[in-house]
């Protein structure tokens, strides 16, 4: 069945696989009259989900003006679940994101203030993000979600509080660092994996992850406001805030879990983190993403001064920010789409890592408030595609079972660019000026393009997890070997301890119900 919801001239469309769970909402652009599902099921079933920005446990999906997803299937509990974990998680990505437009503009009174400690207050946060992100996944299996949640929540008021009490450029960093401490992301998705049934888990992870892209527009208009009207502690005084409404959330109104839901697909297993770094593809995508978000922080610790240089007062930068993001997004589905029509995806991803280079070597070289205006739409055009584009890759190429595990490292390394970025643009701003920023990023886009260049393709693959009843080790060799003869399966995965099968299959050979015989006959 498919359900169209209309906004101007766009067509938001989501519908049910056949042999599948559930396809989050994707643009279907352009688009007129009614649209039938045998003219669009090709595309809808090669389309991944899209994230603005990724979770840490799989691809998202993010439309920065409308998000239509079908909570008519979901019962009360998911309903409940879904809303207010997207709450709390958006409540925390606002305030890690408010500083990005304003810091560089609005911390010029404390001391110690300078280019390098601007990177470094930006960026300071993504480093204890990339550190902890795992193991507070693990540690909320040990003593609960909420309770990890709840700590993950105080350590990002008490960072909030001590950056909005601090006279020094040294402080905010602190409280910066104490920010990203508070690393809850896994707890949010795990909570939501343990209160969700596994059909319907797609559209709560779907609902949670556009609150990321839709926090980080809002911080774009949020952030050069209230900096206006209090200043840059009152920015720091309202994330506070947030958090103590996030936190009053958890505990009231989140739902408490009575079971969990398989750890492996969704949290990050020690016994596959040593194999993660060993498999070459994937480390491509998580240096990918990477360099994707240190290009996003490096500019951001030179573009504020920069447009402030073009007579363009602070508190109107949102005016900026907001439709160039959304403008960005327009340019950027079609090509998603196209890319996904004419099996062109490597060739368009190398496209949009040219845009970024580009847009560095326009912003490099521009004198007039336009120019920067121009390489901002360039970047966030190739930047929304591949922030889509590489979640969407690690989950194909995930082995069956470990996509936990892989999308565990690659949100670190996403976090962890954000620090270098925040680093390395501070470190080039105080030594060779803003403007060196951009000659540098474009160089480094090169580098990425180049290494970019000798990437593969994964094949499409739909995921499946299935319960299963065996008690040794050979009983799961011998029916992994049985359903790995079926027609489709590329991958299987059988994890004892879960008493779960994993597969990796084609989604257009594979017979479920014959896979579902292999495994009632291997538990008699």
């Amino acid at each position: 069945m498919l359900y169209k919801y209309t906004l101007g001239c766009a067509v938001i469309a989501s519908c049910k696989r056949i042999k599948a769970a559930y396809t989050p909402p994707i643009w279907l652009w352009p688009a007129a009259g009614r649209i039938s599902l045998s003219q669009w099921q090709p595309l809808l079933r090669a389309l991944p989900p899209a994230g603005f920005f990724m979770l840490n446990c799989r691809p998202v999906y993010f439309e920065p003006l409308v998000l239509a997803v079908r909570m008519h299937h979901l019962n009360a509990l998911e309903k409940r679940a879904a809303v207010a974990l997207a709450l709390v998680f958006s409540t925390r990505m606002l305030g890690l994101f408010m500083l990005l437009p304003v810091f560089a503009l609005y911390g010029e009174q404390l001391a110690g203030f300078s280019p390098l400690w601007i990177g470094l207050a930006i960026g300071a946060y993504g480093l204890t993000q990339a550190i902890l992100q795992i193991p507070f996944g693990w540690l909320s299996d040990k003593i609960g979600r909420h309770r990890v949640m709840l700590l993950g929540l105080a350590l990002f008021v008490l960072g909030s509080v001590v950056a909005a009490l601090a006279e020094s450029v040294y402080l905010v960093t602190l409280g910066r660092v104490l920010q990203g401490a508070g690393a809850i992301s896994g707890a949010v998705l795990a909570l939501a994996a343990d209160l969700t049934r596994e059909e319907q888990r797609p559209k709560v992870m779907a609902i949670i992850g556009a609150t990321i892209g839709l926090s980080f527009a809002l911080a774009m208009v949020l952030g050069p406001l209230l900096a206006k009207l209090a200043g840059l502690s009152g920015v720091f005084w309202f994330t506070a805030v947030m958090a103590v409404a996030a936190m009053l959330l958890v505990a009231f109104v989140v739902p408490k879990s009575v079971s969990k839901a398989p750890a492996a697909e969704t949290l990050a297993l020690p016994q596959s983190l040593t194999a993660m770094f060993r498999h070459r593809q994937l480390l491509q995508l998580d240096l990918g993403v990477l360099l994707l978000h240190l290009m996003l922080t490096a500019m951001f610790v030179a573009l504020p001064p920069l447009l402030a240089s073009q007579q363009f007062a602070a508190e109107q930068h949102w005016q900026l920010y907001l439709p160039v993001l959304l403008l960005s997004f327009v340019f950027m589905v079609p090509m998603m789409i196209i890319a996904m029509r004419r099996q062109q995806e490597k060739r368009y991803f190398l496209i949009n890592i040219l845009l970024l280079v580009i847009a560095m070597l326009i912003a490099w070289q521009a004198n007039s408030f336009w120019l920067l205006a121009l390489a901002l739409l360039v970047f966030f055009t190739g930047f929304n595609f591949l922030e889509a584009s590489l979640p969407a890759m690690v989950s194909r190429v995930a082995p069956a079972g470990q996509r936990g595990s892989a999308m565990g490292i690659y949100s670190s390394s996403q976090f962890f660019g954000a620090f270098l970025g925040g680093l390395l643009g501070g470190a080039i701003a105080q030594h060779f000026g803003f403007m060196a920023v951009y000659g540098a990023l474009a160089v480094i886009g090169l580098v990425w393009l180049i290494i970019a260049s000798t990437m593969q393709v994964p094949a499409r693959a739909q995921r499946l997890s299935l319960p299963v009843a065996v008690s040794t080790e050979q009983q799961a060799g011998q029916l992994a070997a049985r359903l790995s003869s079926l027609a489709g399966v590329q991958e299987v995965t059988i994890l004892l301890a879960d008493q779960r099968c994993y597969l990796k299959v084609s989604s257009q050979q594979f017979d479920i119900a014959q896979a579902q015989s292999l495994i009632a006959a291997g538990n008699q």
